[in-house]
């Protein structure tokens, strides 16, 4: 695509709001009637109303400036805009789903049940060594660029199917999130560290009730600390993590449908590309501790539903107009 396809007017520009836009807008409305109906509970509920509003205005904005000069420019920034705002939804489900009572220790003790022991507590202790550790980080570091390559593929090479893709992805996002407001499940990374590891180790999972409604200290990042991948998945943590969001995994459910969506591409060089990295992620989200291995199935079985079903959507959508 040369610049002078990126910026000509496009011949019949989108008038309204991209499908994927509605589908934001609608998950908007859904968790501003929630905050309403459970006010008193929610802490600085004000906070998030105001933010809600500010991601209409966003919208709207981006929308306006598509709409002066509706180029393929203009529309791709409409959808970075989106996707750079998926950093303010993710932590957003913690301050809903705190008010429920924590679910950890029914899904730890669904894993020891299913393979005898805890294996996102022995994963990092048996194989330690650094090159290992490295390739793990590299795998969960992949996330968002994974989603960046898939999405600026189908922007460049298959623009017909931009805005079907773009749909799928951030629809995808916003169907995990209500998953996650209403499941109200941390990972081992943090319930680990509120349970104790011994009582871990030994088999024994308390319930903490609400304790994670206080309480968001995490376990240290395993792995080989002076790697360059370790440092990133550690500095992300430290900014954007959340004691939420376990089950299902969103990062392998995204990243199954990335894969997904790039074997549709039929371009065999994309899909090839993302496997290694969508082998490490599987792995990853278990060795430093985000999820129990459950989780990672339960990613896997949702991104197949998930897919199947706005892609179904998307096709029943534009036959009715």
């Amino acid at each position: 695509m040369n610049i002078k396809v990126l910026f000509a007017i496009e011949k019949k520009p989108h008038k309204g709001l991209l499908t994927a836009e509605w589908v934001i807008l609608g998950y908007l409305v859904l968790t501003l009637l929630f905050i309403f109906f459970t006010y008193t509970k929610i802490q600085n509920p004000e906070s998030l109303i105001w933010g809600r509003m500010k991601v209409v205005a966003l919208t709207a904005a981006m929308w306006g400036v598509y709409r002066m000069y509706p180029c393929r420019f203009t529309l791709l920034c409409r959808v970075a805009v989106q996707l750079l705002l998926l950093s303010w939804w993710y932590p957003d489900t913690y301050e809903l789903n705190k008010i429920f009572p924590n679910l950890d220790h029914l899904f730890a003790s669904v894993e020891q049940q299913l393979f005898g022991c805890q294996p996102a507590l022995l994963f990092s202790e048996t194989i330690s060594n650094p090159v290992f550790s490295e390739l793990m980080h590299l795998g969960y570091t992949s996330y968002y660029p994974l989603i960046a390559l898939v999405t600026a593929f189908y922007f460049f090479w298959r623009y017909a199917e931009f805005n079907r893709t773009v749909f799928v992805i951030l629809a995808s996002f916003f169907i995990y999130y209500v998953i996650f407001i209403f499941l109200p499940v941390t990972g081992p990374q943090y319930y680990y560290a509120a349970a104790g590891l011994d009582n871990i180790a030994q088999g024994i999972f308390p319930n903490l009730h609400d304790y994670f409604a206080t309480h968001d200290e995490p376990l240290t990042t395993p792995g080989y600390s002076d790697g360059f991948f370790y440092q990133c998945v550690a500095s992300a943590h430290e900014t954007g993590e959340r004691p939420t969001a376990a089950f299902p995994s969103s990062h392998v459910g995204i990243t199954t449908i990335l894969l997904f969506l790039a074997w549709r591409s039929k371009n065999r060089r994309l899909f090839w590309l993302i496997v290694p990295f969508y082998i490490l992620m599987c792995m990853a989200t278990v060795y430093i501790r985000a999820h129990y291995v459950i989780d990672v199935i339960g990613g896997w079985i949702s991104a197949v539903v998930i897919y199947l079903l706005l892609q179904s959507s998307w096709t029943m959508t534009k036959r009715s107009y």
